[in-house]
């Protein structure tokens, strides 16, 4: 199973190729992609509680 951090790392990743790989934004894309993870996570989480 993949950390949060990693998860996290691939979908900045992600975000900033399907951005055309721009330079100096990468803090934009991690804020991005953490915010995108979280919700996930939490809503993971919220289906394997029911």
């Amino acid at each position: 199973m993949e950390s949060k951090e990693e998860r996290i790392r691939k979908r900045a990743y992600a975000l900033w190729e399907e951005d055309g790989s721009m330079e100096g934004c990468d803090d934009e894309y991690w804020r991005k992609a953490r915010e995108l993870v979280e919700e996930e996570l939490l809503r993971e989480q919220n289906e394997g509680a029911v």
